[in-house]
């Protein structure tokens, strides 16, 4: 199809398909769109058109189904959001899977060996510093990081 048929065609077509636009999208600046989306569509393929028995039957039947794929589209997007509900579910599940990981460690600590227990609970939970550590318990600074090494592995390999 020659462009000056199609620009003549599309014109004389364009409010009818508004129209359709609007009333699927019920937004004028979407039916808009819409109208001008089918004409670049047209125009792309402008040189297979002269196979089209009913053009204004094909330039309906294209703008339905672009307003259709335009409403699908923003549906995607809508649920890809996480709404409220979502967000403080998530939150929720969250806190939850955290303090099962915690109640999991802390289960993992008291099976360590005492004194990797004693080392761990003091280095971890107490945050005490490897000389606090050694003054309070007379182990050396290089057994004390042996002891957390160890624990740290056993615990790696319970969890």
């Amino acid at each position: 199809m020659s462009p000056e048929i199609l620009t003549e065609s599309f014109k004389s077509m364009s409010d009818g398909l508004y129209r359709v636009a609007y009333y699927i999208l019920e937004s004028e600046a979407d039916a808009e769109d819409a109208v001008q989306d089918l004409f670049i569509k047209l125009w792309n393929s402008r040189d297979q058109l002269d196979t089209v028995l009913n053009f204004k039957a094909y330039c309906t039947t294209l703008i339905r189904n672009l307003c259709i794929d335009k409403i699908r589209k923003e549906q995607k997007v809508q649920s890809m959001e996480p709404g409220p509900d979502i967000a403080e579910s998530r939150r929720v599940d969250e806190d939850f899977d955290a303090s099962e990981k915690l109640e999991r460690v802390l289960a993992a600590i008291e099976r360590l060996p005492a004194r990797q227990r004693d080392v761990m609970k003091m280095y971890v939970l107490e945050e005490m510093s490897y000389d606090e550590i050694e003054k309070r318990t007379g182990m050396s600074n290089l057994t004390l990081r042996v002891l957390l090494s160890n624990a740290r592995k056993s615990l790696r390999s319970q969890i």
